[in-house]
C-alpha cells in the first residue's frame, strides 16, 4: 500500500491541501473544527510524522515549446503559467523558451544549456539525430519529460501526451464517414514529419482508410514546416491540380488560412478535419468551416507534465510514469 500524502489527508478531512499542510506542520491559523478533522484524518491514515511541503531552494524547469503564433503551443504556454501558481508551494518554477522546429541546431543548443542552468527539462520538439543526441546528454544530468510528441530514443525519463497513431486513426475514421460511400481523394497537410506525432498520425490515418474505406485514397502527404501561410499555399496548389480532391486532413498550424483558401476557391464540398481545439478552430467549427477537430487538450497535458516533473524532482510524492492523454472529438454541435 502506498504511503499516505497530505493530499490524502485533505481529501479525507474535506479541507484544502493548504489547510492540511498548516495543521500537520503546526503553522496555526486554522479553526478548531478543521484542525480536529485534519488530525483525525491523519490518525486514520496512520501518519505519525510531519509531512513538510516547504523546500528551501526554488527548482527551475525549462519548458521548450514553439512560439505562441502556433495556437496549440500558446495553450501549452498558458498551461504552464497556471502550473507556476499550482506548484508555487513546492518551489517549482516553469520557464518558457521558444524554439523554432525548423532550426534543430539552435534547439539542440538550448537543450544543452538547459542541462547546465536548470533542474529539469520539458520539451515539445521534432526529433532527429541532433536533437536526440542533445537530449541524451542532458537526460544523464537532469530529468527530461517529452510532451505532446515523444522522442522515445532520447533517454527521456517520461512521455506525456496522446497516442498519435490512435489519434490519426480517429481522424481517418471521421474522414471515411464524412466522405461516405462515394469516397474520394484526400490530402494530408503535416507540419514536419521529423515530429514523431505527425508521422504517427499519418500512419494511423492511412491505415484506417485502407482497412475500412477503400474508396478513400490518401494521395499526398505534404509538410507545411509548421507555417500557416505555407499550409494555405499547399492547399491552393492541390485544389488546382487534384480534380478528385474531396478531403483535407490537417495536423499542424494554419487551419484559419486553409479555411480562407477553401472559401476563395468556392470548394464547399471539401471535408476538412484537423487537430487541437484552439479558440480560432472553435470559431471555425461553430461556423461549420471545419467538419471535426480531434483534440488532445493542451491544458491537461501541461498540468500532467508539470506534476510528473514535480515527482521526478522529489517535490511531490508518487511514482512518475508515461501518461497517454485521451483525445476528444468535436464538431459544430459540441464545440
Amino acid at each position: 500500500m502506498s504511503k499516505a500524502t497530505i493530499e490524502d489527508v485533505a481529501l479525507l478531512a474535506n479541507v484544502s491541501v493548504s489547510t492540511a499542510d498548516r495543521v500537520l506542520n503546526a503553522r496555526g491559523g486554522v479553526n478548531p473544527d478543521k484542525e480536529h478533522r485534519v488530525l483525525d484524518a491523519a490518525r486514520r491514515l496512520k501518519i505519525d510524522r510531519i509531512l513538510s511541503r516547504s523546500h528551501a531552494r526554488t527548482m527551475r524547469i525549462a519548458v521548450l515549446i514553439q512560439a505562441a503564433t502556433n495556437p496549440f503551443h500558446a495553450a501549452l504556454r498558458d498551461g504552464f503559467a497556471t502550473a507556476n501558481t499550482t506548484y508555487a508551494d513546492v518551489n517549482l518554477q516553469f520557464l518558457i523558451h521558444h524554439i523554432d522546429p525548423n532550426l534543430p541546431h539552435r534547439t539542440a543548443a538550448v537543450i544543452a544549456k538547459a542541462g547546465i542552468r536548470y533542474d529539469g527539462l520539458i520539451v515539445t520538439s521534432p526529433g532527429g539525430p541532433i536533437i536526440v543526441e542533445a537530449l541524451r546528454h542532458v537526460a544523464a544530468m537532469i530529468p527530461v519529460v517529452t510532451l505532446a510528441t515523444d522522442i522515445s530514443d532520447s533517454g527521456r525519463h517520461v512521455y506525456v501526451g496522446p497516442d498519435d497513431r490512435q489519434a490519426g486513426r480517429v481522424a481517418g475514421d471521421l474522414m471515411g464517414r464524412f466522405l461516405g460511400s462515394a469516397g474520394g481523394d484526400v490530402l494530408m497537410i503535416a507540419g514536419l514529419l521529423t515530429i514523431a506525432g505527425h508521422r504517427e498520425r499519418e500512419a494511423g490515418f492511412r491505415a484506417v482508410l485502407e482497412e475500412h474505406y477503400p474508396r478513400c485514397c490518401l494521395v499526398a502527404v505534404l509538410e507545411s514546416r509548421e507555417e500557416a501561410e505555407r499550409a494555405a499555399q499547399l492547399v491552393g496548389s492541390a485544389l488546382d491540380k487534384m480534380v478528385g480532391l474531396r478531403g483535407i486532413y490537417h495536423a499542424s498550424v494554419g487551419a484559419e488560412a486553409i479555411v480562407l483558401e477553401l472559401s476563395q476557391s468556392e470548394r464547399s464540398d471539401i471535408v476538412f478535419i484537423t487537430h487541437e481545439l484552439t479558440e480560432d478552430r472553435r470559431a471555425l467549427l461553430k461556423a461549420r468551416a471545419i467538419h471535426a477537430v480531434v483534440d488532445q487538450n493542451a491544458s491537461t497535458e501541461a498540468y500532467v507534465a508539470a506534476k510528473t516533473m514535480a515527482q521526478l524532482l522529489g517535490r511531490l510524492e508518487g511514482e512518475p510514469f508515461n501518461t497517454i492523454t485521451p483525445v476528444q472529438i468535436f464538431t459544430s454541435e459540441n464545440s
